[in-house]
């Protein structure tokens, strides 16, 4: 089952080349304020996914041409993995990080702004910031179905909705992560939620990220340091993980600066791909990015 989203918040099931509108299915209210109609189709199906079969009479979209939103505008939270995998620590390493990073394993999790999500076919937006640089992040996003508290690895994965690909952009510095991370557009999430049952193993998904054509990362899963199952596991021994809550896996080496016109591919085998646009925008200065930048 892959689950999107179109039209101001319409939820459709992706089958093929075509859409099938499934709103009503789950209580989605197109339009509706907050727009949580993702996260509620997430929390009606993991508990009883529709059946195409059961929808055959239903009208067509054609997905060609149609303009895909964020499958999750309002999760509960966005968590997400620093330094989880060993590539990527000494990459910052070398690069002169002001503090010798800790594996993931160590330090833990941080929250992005659920309001850094955007979709598959919005541009990423820099913020006005000179001298300074935006890196991309190449992640593997997790979508929590049914919710839970301190939730053991041995039952992870049975809390597990889907997948999706996800991008983490980040201004360089050393100001708070999650001030550099929260920028609106910082965190596209798409194109579609692919439900776990359509991933054959899921210790062995693999994922690229090329800039303007230029391969810049490309992992597996298998090289995570705190795995799936480990992730849902510390995330729910601190709080309390709720359908649609999003948990990004952290990033492999080869991150680097994005600038204005470069395009964005990342790939995630059985998952999907996401086309992004980056554009410079003209706001985001405040006195706080005065500082010298340093090194994150």
């Amino acid at each position: 089952m892959k689950i999107a989203a179109l039209d101001g918040g319409r939820v459709a099931l992706v089958d093929g080349d075509t859409l099938i509108d499934v709103s009503d299915l789950a209580g989605v209210r197109p339009g509706e304020w907050p727009p949580v109609g993702g996260t509620r189709a997430i929390a009606a199906f993991a508990q009883e996914p529709p059946r195409l079969e059961d929808l055959a009479d239903r009208p067509r979209i054609p997905l060609g041409g149609t303009r895909l939103e964020c499958p999750l505008a309002w999760p509960n939270k966005v968590v997400a993995f620093p330094a989880n995998y060993h590539d990527h620590i000494d990459e910052m390493r070398a690069a002169g990080a002001l503090i010798s990073p800790k594996p993931a394993s160590g330090q833990g999790f941080f929250l992005k702004a659920n309001s850094s999500l955007s979709g598959p076919y919005d541009s990423i937006v820099l913020p006005d910031l000179p001298g300074r640089e935006v890196h991309h992040e190449c992640e593997l996003a997790l979508v929590i179905g049914t919710g839970g508290r301190d939730i053991s690895r041995e039952d992870a994965m049975n809390h597990l909705f889907g997948y999706a690909c996800l991008v983490d952009f980040v201004v360089r510095g050393k100001e708070e992560r999650v001030m550099r991370k929260s920028f609106d557009s910082f965190c596209p999430l798409g194109p579609w939620i692919v439900s776990a049952d359509e991933i054959a193993d899921h210790r062995d998904i693999a994922l690229s990220l090329t800039v303007n054509g230029e391969l810049r990362q490309s992992a597996n899963t298998r090289d995570l340091i705190v795995d799936i199952p480990g992730m849902i596991a510390m995330a729910s021994s601190v709080m309390t993980l709720q359908p649609g809550d999003v948990i990004a896996s952290g990033t492999p080496a080869g991150v680097g600066p994005v600038v204005d016109g470069d395009e964005v591919l990342i790939s995630i085998a059985g998952i999907g791909a996401m086309r992004l646009k980056v554009v410079q925008g003209r706001g985001g200065r405040h006195p706080v990015w005065a500082e010298p930048t340093g090194k994150d």
